[in-house]
């Protein structure tokens, strides 16, 4: 994959327009994004007396790294796909959490909206980061005709899963 900016991985100085192996890239983010994901889930729903000014705080102090991360290495015109799967993961987020708070014997409407900022913002990130990586892996920034159909294909895709999830709740 091409870098949008200058980089430094494993010790190895990349610049701006080189290629970086993407076997090296999203295994990182990956894990990065569920460890930091995970932690800024459980400060919103494990305990009700977590200050919800401390969740915004370290969930939107890592929030921030990484929407920088992402303009910086895949670009804005890239970056512009968060928004689109948070149109998109507003509905699945939504459905997916009500299933995963189950298995905590929680509701997610025992929570205030704002609760679920730092959830739903991660969530969102950790998609885009799967959808760069199904566009990178099916090589879609070679062909404009292979983008837009894996494009397409993610949004009816990930809309099933979601309608499925939804109706299994």
């Amino acid at each position: 994959m091409k870098l949008k900016c200058d980089w430094r991985l494993k010790g190895k100085h990349y610049k701006a327009g080189e290629e970086v192996p993407a076997k090296e890239v999203f295994p990182l983010f990956l894990i990065n994004m569920l460890f930091f994901g995970g932690g800024g889930f459980l400060l919103a729903y494990y305990s009700p007396d977590t200050p919800i000014a401390f969740v915004y705080f370290m969930g939107g102090l890592g929030i921030f790294v990484y929407v920088n991360f992402h303009i910086a290495i895949f670009g804005w015109d890239a970056v512009k796909w968060m928004f689109i799967n948070a149109g998109l993961g507003i509905f699945g987020i939504y459905s997916e959490l009500r299933v995963v708070l189950k298995y905590f014997d929680k509701n997610i409407a025992d929570f205030a909206w704002y609760v679920h900022v730092i959830p739903f913002t991660y969530y969102v990130l950790f998609t885009f980061l799967l959808y760069q990586a199904v566009l990178v892996m099916f090589a879609a920034d070679q062909s404009p005709v292979r983008k837009k159909n894996i494009e397409s294909g993610y949004i009816i895709v990930s809309l099933l899963i979601y309608l499925w999830i939804y109706l299994e709740a």
